[in-house]
Parts: structure tokens; C-alpha cells; sequence
């Protein structure tokens, strides 16, 4: 089992950063693939970004490309997500979620329902 605990969001500017962490506790953190989702108000929870056991492979929504990047250090059982160029439409919710995985090199999912466990969110409020 695994705890997650997210910080750094906050209030930006648009054209701003921020950098999400994400951290974990338990000792078998790279055994597990890790995603980060959104929920914004009215809205459904949405996968950003997600990040193999072995940190190589990483996944995006369309929506971030190029402006988000997914990073995970496996030595400090963190995975962490660089914002920048932070639009108004990225204000949200944000949560990390952990699955189990086999494979080192894949086991990326978009689908929340798939992931197994999860942080309490950070707010991230981007102004125009």
C-alpha cells in the first residue's frame, strides 16, 4: 500500500509556472506507474500526465503538451509535474495516483479507475 500527498499548487498568473510534487510513502515506490489527473469544477477528472516505473516512458494529454512535464525520483519517492505557460483553463484540482506495475517501461493509463491509489488533490488557480 501506498500514501500520496500532493503540494505546490497555487495561485499564477497565466503565462506562470508551478511545480507539483507529489510524495509517497512505503518503500516499493518505483514498483508503480504514476499519473497525474485534474477535476475542475463541473468538470470530470481528466489524466495530464503519467510516468513509468523506470522514469523513461512518459505519457500527456494533448491539452499539455509541450507545456507540462512529468519527472519522478525514485530515490526520494516523489514524482513531480513542471507546469509552465499555466492557461486559465488549467485551473483545477490536481491529484497523483499510483498502480501497480510489472513492467518497467509501460504500464501508463489514462483511465482513473485503473490507478489504485491516491492523494487528497492540490489546488491550482491560474488568473487571466
Amino acid at each position: 500500500q501506498v500514501q500520496l500527498v500532493e503540494s505546490g499548487g497555487g495561485l499564477v498568473q497565466a503565462g506562470g509556472s508551478l511545480r507539483l510534487s507529489c510524495a509517497a510513502s512505503g518503500r516499493t515506490f518505483s514498483s508503480y506507474s504514476m499519473g497525474w489527473f485534474r477535476q475542475a469544477p463541473g468538470k470530470e477528472r481528466e489524466f495530464v500526465a503519467g510516468v513509468s516505473r523506470s522514469a523513461i516512458v512518459t505519457s500527456y494529454a494533448d491539452s499539455v503538451k509541450g507545456r507540462f512535464t512529468i519527472s519522478r525520483d525514485n530515490a526520494k519517492n516523489t514524482v513531480y509535474l513542471q507546469m509552465n505557460s499555466l492557461k486559465p483553463e488549467d485551473t483545477a484540482v490536481y491529484y497523483c495516483a499510483a498502480r501497480p506495475t510489472v513492467q518497467a517501461m509501460g504500464g501508463i493509463r489514462k483511465r482513473g479507475d485503473e490507478y489504485d491509489y491516491w492523494g487528497q488533490g492540490t489546488q491550482v488557480t491560474v488568473s487571466s
